[in-house]
């Protein structure tokens, strides 16, 4: 039941209740997971299987998908809809003329000294 592309929901752990699917199997006991963190909170992390409860969702996702790749497979298959989840939001990229320049600091006189 736990393949890749499963969702579940974490029951154990300081991510517990929170959802997250399955990017790669790494042995019997556990998996890899992501949430991704921008969506739910969970990071990418390996997981005892003892600490998931899966759902009957499950995305097309290749194994090792990146966290963009998982994004767009939950908007394929209306995830974040059916599990009531936030979209995350895109950040734009800053253009050269949106770049601040730092600026030069003007060069200080020193005091002399008197003696």
């Amino acid at each position: 039941m736990l393949e890749v592309g499963r969702i579940c929901m974490k029951i154990a752990g300081r991510e517990a209740g929170n959802y997250c699917v399955i990017v790669k199997k790494i042995d019997d006991n556990f998996v890899m997971i992501t949430g991704p963190k921008s969506v739910t909170g969970v990071k990418r992390r390996r997981c005892n299987i003892n600490h998931l409860e899966p759902l009957l969702e499950k995305v097309s996702i290749k194994e090792n998908a990146s966290d963009e790749e998982v994004i767009e497979a939950y908007k394929k298959a209306k995830i974040f809809e059916k599990l009531k989840l936030p979209e995350p939001i895109e950040k734009k990229a800053k253009t050269k003329t949106e770049k601040k320049t730092k600026t030069e600091k003007k060069p200080t006189k020193k005091k002399a000294k008197s003696q």
